[in-house]
Parts: C-alpha cells; sequence; structure tokens
C-alpha cells in the first residue's frame, strides 16, 4: 500500500455545520490524518492550545468567537499550525483581512475535497521544508 499523503499529520477542524466537519475529516482520514473537530470559536482556540496540531481547517463564520479572532490567536502561538480558512463569503476584503492576519490558504466553500486535501498536502510539505532549512 502506498504512503497516505497526510499520514500521523494532527489537524483541527473547525466548523460549526456537522454535515461538513464530518465529510472534510472523513477525506482527511482517508489520507492517513489524525482530526479533532471543534464547533464554534472559543474551542477552536482552546483546542488550538492545548494541543499541538500540524494544520487548521477553519470556518470563517463561527458562534461564539469569529474564525478570523480565531487565527489573529493561533499565528500568535510560538510556532503556529498552517492555517486554512474556508468560507462561503467571496468579498475579496475577508480575503486581503485573512492574509494580513497570516492566513497560509483561502479557500471558497463549497471547497471540492480532493482540493483541500491537495492543499493542506503542499502547505505541510512546504513548512516541512522551511523547517528542514532553519535546522
Amino acid at each position: 500500500m502506498s504512503r497516505q499523503r497526510l499520514d500521523g499529520k494532527r489537524i483541527l477542524i473547525v466548523d460549526d455545520d456537522a454535515d461538513i466537519r464530518g465529510s472534510i475529516g472523513l477525506a482527511l482520514r482517508s489520507e492517513g490524518a489524525v482530526t479533532e473537530t471543534v464547533e464554534d470559536g472559543n474551542a477552536a482556540v482552546a483546542a488550538a492550545a492545548a494541543a499541538d496540531h500540524d494544520a487548521i481547517v477553519l470556518d470563517m463564520m463561527l458562534p461564539r468567537r469569529s474564525g478570523f479572532l480565531v487565527l489573529e490567536k493561533v499565528k500568535l502561538m510560538p510556532d503556529p499550525p498552517v492555517v486554512i480558512m474556508v468560507t462561503a463569503n467571496e468579498g475579496r476584503r475577508h480575503a486581503a483581512y485573512a492574509q494580513s492576519l497570516g492566513v497560509d490558504a483561502y479557500l471558497n466553500k463549497p471547497v471540492p475535497l480532493h482540493r483541500l486535501v491537495d492543499t493542506l498536502v503542499r502547505l505541510l510539505e512546504a513548512d516541512e521544508h522551511d523547517e528542514e532549512e532553519e535546522d
């Protein structure tokens, strides 16, 4: 069997829609990822602080704390994870704001799952390459 592209990677999935959390989780686990899911912004910040994730798939519109506020907190952490923001909002201002906060990728819903997985693989490989150069 060939090696799975996200083998052993720890990924936090943050979305208030259980169906979206489930389908993203299934797609990532099929590539070998270990997933954790939460449904609101405060839980996302707590989960990110409590565990060492390689990446976060983050919805923009969340109860209790917006995806932007989660992104801001996460990117202030030492050695922050890769963050992909997914949103149904197509406004350019939102994408620009997310980029100013350090988002690694910004994808519009509905995101084809293969595209989300490919984006995660590419970003995590680039992140590993950057870490190797720092050592």
